[in-house]
C-alpha cells in the first residue's frame, strides 16, 4: 500500500453517540470564546474605577488575544497527537479557572495575568472545536455546522459589548466572568458525556519499501518548539497591539520587540526542523492549498477590522447613535454571514471551492470600495445595508475556504491544518489593527491636530462638533480602503496560488457512525 493510500484511509471522523449534545455543547463553547473577546469593552469604567490601572487597562484585551493565538497551534498540534476530547475538557477547564480567577481579582495586575489564563484556555475552545465539528460531519453536510458555529461566534462577539454594559450596570463587572461557570460546566459535561473518539495510533502506521506496515511509533511532544513558538507570537503581537498606543512605532520598545520576534523566529524555524513531530510541520506550507489559505485568511482577519472596530466608532460620532443602536448597525453583518455560508455548499458544489471563495472576496472588495461613497453624515440605513451585503459575501468566501481546507487532509492532520489557518486569521487581526489605527489616527492628526488620536477622542463621540464628526468619516473612509486592499490581496492570493480544485479525500465513513 503506498503512503498516499494510507493517509486517505487514515483515522475516521469522530463518532459521537447522539450529534445532537456534542453540537450543542461546541456552540455553547463557541460562544465563551467569542463573549470573552469582546465583553469587558463595555465595563472598563466600572473595573478601573473598582481596581484602578486606568493605563494599563488595554491589557485586559490584549492579554487575551495574545494568549488565545499563540496557543492555537500548540493545540492543534496536541490534537492530532492526544485526540480531540482530552485537549477540548483540559482547554475548558483552564478557561473556567481563569474565569472563576477574574471574578476574584484585588487589582488590575492580577485581572489581567487571570485573563491570560482565560485565553490559555480559549485558545484550545476555538481550534478543537473547529476541528471536532469536522470531524463530526461528512463534506456534503459540513456547511450546516460552520453556519452553526459562524453564527454563534457572529452573534456573541456583537452581543458581547451591551451584556458586559449590562452585568457591570446592574449586578457587578465580576458577574461577566462568573456567568461562564454554568454555561461552561453544562459543554463540560456535555463534552464528556457524548463525545465518544475512535481508538486511534499516536501516529499514522506508514509503509515500507516491502510493502509491509510499520508498527506505530509513539509520538513525543515538541515541547521545545511550543515555547519558541509561544515566545515568538508574544513578542510579534504585543509589538503589533501595542505599537501606536504603549508606545511610539519608531521607539526602542517597538524596534525592540520586532527585532526580538523575528530572531525567535528564526529560532523557532531551527527548532521545528530538527523535531520529530513539529508543532508547525513544514507540509502546512509546502501545500499549495493549505498555503494559499491561510494566507487567504489572514488578510479576511485583517479586512475584518474595519467594520468589527471602527464601525461603531462611525456611527456613533458621524451618525449621532448611541452604542446600543451603533452595536444593531454592525448586527446586520451577522444576519447575512451564516445564511450564505450555510447555503455555500449549493455554489461549490457547482463551481467549486476556489471559485466560490473568489465570488464571495469580489463581492466584499466591491461592498467595501462602496462604503467611502456613502453621503455625509447619511442615515443609518445605509452602512447597515453595506454591512448586510458584506456579511453575504464573507460567508460566500471564509466557509468555503475552511471546509475545503480540511477535506484535503487525514483525521490525524486536521487539527494542526485547522490550527494554522485559524493562527493566521487571528495574526490578521493583530496587523490590521494596528495598520488600520496608524491610518485612522494620521487622518485625525492631520485633520484636528498633531497630537489627536481615536483614543483621546473616545470620550468626546458623544458631543462631536462638526469638524470632529467630517474627521472621523474621512478617517473611517480611509481604513475601509485599506480593507479594500486586503480584499484585493486575499483575491490574488486565490488567483494565483490556490489550486483550480482542491485535492479532497475520499470520507472514510459516513457521519455519526462508529469507527470500524
Amino acid at each position: 500500500m503506498s503512503r498516499t493510500t494510507t493517509r486517505q484511509a487514515a483515522a475516521p471522523a469522530t463518532a459521537p453517540r447522539g450529534r445532537g449534545p456534542v453540537v450543542a455543547a461546541l456552540m455553547l463553547g463557541m460562544a465563551l470564546a467569542a463573549l470573552d473577546g469582546t465583553v469587558v469593552s463595555t465595563a472598563v469604567p466600572q473595573i478601573v474605577g473598582d481596581l484602578g490601572g486606568l493605563s494599563v487597562f488595554s491589557w485586559l484585551f490584549s492579554g487575551y488575544l495574545l494568549a488565545v493565538t499563540v496557543t492555537l497551534p500548540v493545540y492543534g498540534k496536541l490534537c492530532d497527537t492526544f485526540g480531540r476530547k482530552p485537549v477540548l475538557i483540559a482547554g475548558t477547564i483552564l478557561f473556567l479557572i481563569g474565569s472563576l480567577l477574574c471574578a476574584a481579582a484585588w487589582n488590575m495586575g492580577s485581572l489581567i495575568a487571570f485573563r491570560v489564563v482565560q485565553g490559555l484556555g480559549g485558545g484550545a475552545l476555538q481550534g478543537t472545536i473547529q476541528t471536532i465539528a469536522a470531524d463530526l460531519y461528512p463534506l456534503k453536510e459540513r456547511p450546516r455546522i460552520q453556519a452553526k458555529l459562524s453564527s454563534v461566534w457572529a452573534t456573541a462577539s456583537v452581543a458581547g459589548p451591551a451584556a458586559g454594559g449590562l452585568l457591570a450596570g446592574y449586578a457587578d463587572w465580576r458577574w461577566i466572568f462568573l456567568i461562564n461557570l454554568p454555561v461552561g460546566l453544562v459543554a463540560l459535561w456535555l463534552i464528556a458525556r457524548y463525545l465518544i473518539e475512535p481508538e486511534r495510533q499516536t501516529r499514522a502506521t506508514e509503509a515500507t519499501v516491502s510493502g509491509e506496515p510499520e508498527p506505530a511509533r509513539k509520538v513525543s511532544v515538541d515541547w521545545a518548539g511550543a515555547v519558541a513558538i509561544f515566545a515568538t507570537g508574544t513578542l510579534l503581537l504585543t509589538a503589533l497591539v501595542q505599537g501606536g498606543i504603549a508606545w511610539p512605532w519608531l521607539s526602542a520598545p517597538s524596534l525592540g520587540l520586532f527585532a526580538g520576534a523575528l530572531a525567535l523566529a528564526g529560532v523557532t524555524v531551527l527548532v521545528e526542523r530538527r523535531a520529530a513531530d513539529p508543532i508547525i510541520p513544514g507540509w502546512i506550507w509546502r501545500r499549495r492549498t493549505i498555503s494559499a489559505v491561510n494566507l487567504a485568511l489572514g488578510a479576511l482577519g485583517l479586512l475584518m477590522v474595519a467594520p468589527t472596530v471602527f464601525l461603531p466608532t462611525y456611527a456613533q460620532a458621524v451618525l449621532g447613535l448611541g452604542p446600543i443602536a451603533a452595536g444593531f448597525v454592525l448586527s446586520a453583518m451577522t444576519l447575512s454571514w451564516p445564511v450564505t455560508a450555510a447555503l455555500s455548499n449549493r455554489v461549490y458544489n457547482r463551481i467549486g471551492f476556489r471559485l466560490t471563495a473568489v465570488v464571495g472576496i469580489t463581492l466584499a472588495l466591491l461592498v467595501l470600495l462602496a462604503f467611502p461613497f456613502l453621503p455625509f453624515p447619511g442615515e443609518p440605513w445605509q452602512p447597515a445595508l453595506l454591512m448586510l451585503l458584506l456579511g453575504g459575501a464573507l460567508g460566500l468566501f471564509q466557509l468555503p475556504l475552511i471546509v475545503g481546507v480540511q477535506s484535503t487532509v487525514p483525521y490525524e492532520e486536521r487539527g494542526t491544518t485547522t490550527a494554522s489557518v485559524l493562527f493566521c486569521r487571528q495574526v490578521g487581526q493583530s496587523v490590521g489593527a494596528a495598520l488600520f489605527g496608524a491610518i485612522a489616527n494620521g487622518v485625525l492628526a492631520s485633520r484636528l491636530g498633531a497630537d489627536t488620536d481615536l483614543d483621546s477622542l473616545a470620550y468626546a463621540l458623544d458631543h462631536a462638533d462638526d469638524t470632529l464628526r467630517r474627521a472621523v468619516d474621512a478617517a473611517v473612509d480611509y481604513v475601509y480602503l485599506g480593507a479594500a486592499g486586503a480584499a484585493a490581496l486575499a483575491l490574488l492570493v486565490l488567483l494565483t496560488l490556490a489550486p483550480r480544485r482542491f485535492p479532497v479525500l475520499k470520507e472514510h465513513q459516513d457521519s455519526g457512525q462508529p469507527s470500524a
